[in-house]
């Protein structure tokens, strides 16, 4: 028995080592924009993998590892930080009538004409950015656009509706969208002329409708 035992204990092992440890990376990143510290991060990637190899006979092999393995950092990240239910709790009034709409092309958030101002910034500015992101809506932008991870994906990692998933997308994207913004006006990036609106205050739609109104977008 005990060969028997030693024998499936190496394969798990190797298993893990060939589906699991490719994602530590990955997995540091995102750990590094949910925690904001580095020290934090690599204690949170460990604790993740700890309790990956620890409940690897629970994980279904050839599936998706890098999803789960993000359901268990998540969680980790979670549950060290504030109860769940406060970061799931449900949706109020204002967060139905977005999950109400119709979202699809919130996906296509980094693509859009106004935003392409995004690539002309520095990456701290970006990274800072989604970092002063409130958690609730920090985590679905990183998942999702940092992460490539669908909606469900989502809903399943952070064990929650698909429609909390995409009204906190659709809010943390806003929210990213006017930071980003004020990033590119003090940097220069975006002539504060051009972002005026009639009563001279600056603002992102001022600056959208001007664009409108002159054809670029």
């Amino acid at each position: 028995m005990t060969m028997f035992g030693r024998k499936k204990d190496d394969e798990a092992r190797r298993a893990f080592e060939s589906e699991a440890l490719p994602h530590m990376q990955t997995l540091l990143n995102a750990a590094l924009y949910m925690t904001r510290n580095p020290a934090a991060a690599e204690d949170l990637v460990q604790e993740t993998l700890l309790k990956a190899y620890r409940f690897w006979h629970r994980y279904e092999q050839g599936t998706n590892c890098k999803a789960w393995l993000f359901r268990i950092l998540t969680n980790t990240f979670i549950n060290r930080n504030r109860k769940k239910q406060h970061l799931h709790e449900s949706l109020d009034a204002s967060e139905r009538e977005v999950a109400g709409t119709t979202l699809a092309h919130s996906s296509a958030f980094y693509e859009t004409p106004e935003m392409d101002y995004v690539g002309k910034l520095f990456p701290e500015h970006v990274k800072a950015a989604v970092e002063a992101l409130p958690e609730n809506f920090r985590i679905p932008v990183i998942l999702a656009d940092l992460h490539d991870f669908s909606y469900k994906e989502i809903a399943e990692i952070m064990e929650c509706p698909v429609g909390t998933v995409m009204s906190r997308l659709f809010r943390g994207r806003k929210r990213l969208q006017e930071q980003l913004f004020e990033y590119a006006i003090e940097l220069g990036v975006i002539d504060k002329a051009s972002a005026r609106d009639a009563t001279g205050a600056i603002s992102l739609d001022a600056y959208r409708e001007r664009r409108k109104a002159s054809g670029l977008d």
